[in-house]
């Protein structure tokens, strides 16, 4: 038995209970989690923002060792440390096939499997987003396990699976950040902290970063921001005003609603390029008419998991982390045990923090 958070039903509060694991069978690799990141991605299906089958072990963000696996499986081994991966590509569907893996129609396919039983008789359990981090042990399918890059800390590691992904590849694949270009980041969570991060690293000359909470200054200031604005009805403006009355050359939006995604529009220059990476409600409509779209020349564009390539990416960033041009480190803000989740959940709805991490 292991413990896990469970989320017994869309809008119930998780419960941390005993469950029952299988052992690995063909294709499957069974992982002793070392930490799993609190994303917003998991409150998202905690409300029903994103729906998946419930009963769930939530928690897509994770590192661990692997403890045994099953037939077939021979990229990692007892012992490997490594990454999970909460969307691994099939190869064959025609996003695949154009290489946009990203985009992959079967990443969620085991989403819908059953992963484990409650210990208490209480049923069957589903994975989440197919790696149910949150729990001292998983058992997943080989496409969601990368090996650990060398050099690479096990337990900061886990951000690698999602935020850091996703911020690094919203600015490197999403809105092709330059050298020597404009940028702001609306929201400095966990994936807009990696995107400052990332941005930095692109070798931007001014790295905005926006957030409703004065008090992440300092964080976003370390993650590679040379200004802060406090969001308010003002945010296009201030940024303009940064940026010679032009806009940035590109707006990086991390927070998933309407007013924000509006905001980062008008925040980016003319023929500049606006990346939508937050996850917003079906009630969240943004409207434009149809003069604005031509005569400001703008891209807007959503962003799927950094349009990352895990396999191609995670070296990259392993990279960059051992030449200490990117602080995994430096994104968490607090360190929890499983019971912590839903007060880091509260955090997250009253706009608090960067990322909190369950350490196992």
């Amino acid at each position: 038995m292991v413990r896990a958070a469970v989320l017994p039903a869309v809008g119930a509060p998780l419960e941390v209970t005993d469950i029952e694991l299988p052992e690995p069978g063909p294709g499957q690799v069974r992982v002793r989690l070392a930490a799993a990141g609190v994303c917003h991605s998991d409150l998202s299906l905690a409300d029903g923002t994103m729906r998946v089958p419930v009963p769930a072990v939530l928690g897509h963000e994770g590192a661990g060792t692997v403890v045994s696996v099953g037939e077939g499986v021979g990229h990692v081994a007892p012992g490997d440390g490594v990454v999970l991966n909460w969307a691994p590509s099939c190869g064959s569907c025609h996003a695949c096939v154009r290489g946009e893996v990203w985009l992959c129609a079967h990443a969620l396919d085991g989403a819908a499997a059953v992963h484990a039983r409650r210990a208490d008789g209480g049923g069957e359990l589903h994975p989440g987003l197919n790696v149910a981090a949150f729990a001292e042990e998983t058992v997943v399918a080989a496409g969601c396990v990368l090996p650990l890059p060398d050099g690479v800390p096990l337990v900061d590691a886990a951000l690698l699976g999602c935020a850091v992904l996703t911020g690094y590849g919203a600015v490197h694949h999403a809105a092709r950040l330059r050298e020597g270009e404009t940028v702001a980041v609306f929201g400095a969570g966990g994936v807009g902290l990696a995107a400052l991060q990332a941005a930095r690293v692109a070798g931007a000359s001014r790295i905005v970063a926006v957030d409703v909470s004065p008090a992440k200054e300092e964080l976003a200031r370390r993650a590679g921001a040379t200004d802060y604005v406090v969001a308010s009805e003002h945010t296009a403006r201030e940024i303009r005003a940064l940026t010679d009355r032009q806009g940035v050359d590109a707006a990086i939006e991390c927070v998933g609603r309407a007013v924000t995604i509006r905001t980062a529009w008008e925040s980016t220059r003319r023929g500049g390029r606006t990346t939508v990476v937050g996850i917003g409600g079906k009630d969240q409509q943004v409207t434009f008419n149809a003069l604005e779209l031509f005569h400001w020349g703008r891209t807007l564009s959503g962003c799927v998991y950094g349009n990352c390539d895990p396999v191609r990416d995670l070296p990259v960033l392993a990279d960059h982390i051992r030449a200490q041009r990117m602080d995994l480190g430096a994104l968490v803000t607090e360190r929890i045990t499983l019971d912590g989740i839903p007060a880091a959940f509260d955090a997250m709805l009253a706009g608090k923090g960067g990322r909190a991490v369950v350490v196992f």
